[in-house]
């Protein structure tokens, strides 16, 4: 089974898991570390999510896997926060994350540069723009290796 299909199907076993918490799936990946496979589902929910918050989701999504067993490799679960820096993949990512400071990286330079830190003001399908010392910079999607929230005191 592909990567994707793996994340898929997975994000599909802990929506109801997720709803029924009142949590907030922030993404799911399946990824190779040296010899381990692992496979890390990041949630949230308002005021942050709590060990015993991961503990219920993780219990719960072992049952579904395990009875579902649609993985072949041996993996590691990990359920967890996605962290106060945490990364933006996902159209929604970016949306929930308008008005915070943000860090992009970029394939090639644009504006003389391949990484920006700023507000994040606009979001849509093919670009975003941040307020980048009072500066308006616009950034294509297509050329953004990755983006995560910068820490704020």
């Amino acid at each position: 089974m592909k990567k994707q299909d793996i994340e898929k199907r997975t994000e599909e076993l802990v929506q109801d898991i997720i709803a029924a918490n009142n949590f907030e799936l922030w993404d799911v990946e399946y990824v190779k570390e040296g010899s381990d496979y692992y496979l890390r589902v990041y949630a949230d929910k308002e005021g942050g999510i709590m060990i015993d918050d991961c503990v219920t989701i993780s219990r719960a999504l072992e049952a579904k896997l395990d009875a579902e067993d649609f993985i072949e490799e041996a993996y590691i679960l990990e359920v967890s926060s996605p962290g106060l820096t945490r990364k933006l993949k996902k159209e929604k990512d970016y949306e929930r994350s308008i008005g915070k400071l943000v860090l992009v990286k970029l394939y090639k330079a644009e504006n003389g540069a391949k990484e920006f830190v700023g507000r994040l003001t606009y979001n849509d399908s093919e670009s975003l723009k941040l307020d980048v010392d009072g500066n308006e910079v616009v950034l294509n999607k297509n050329n953004i290796s990755s983006a995560r929230l910068e820490y704020e005191e």
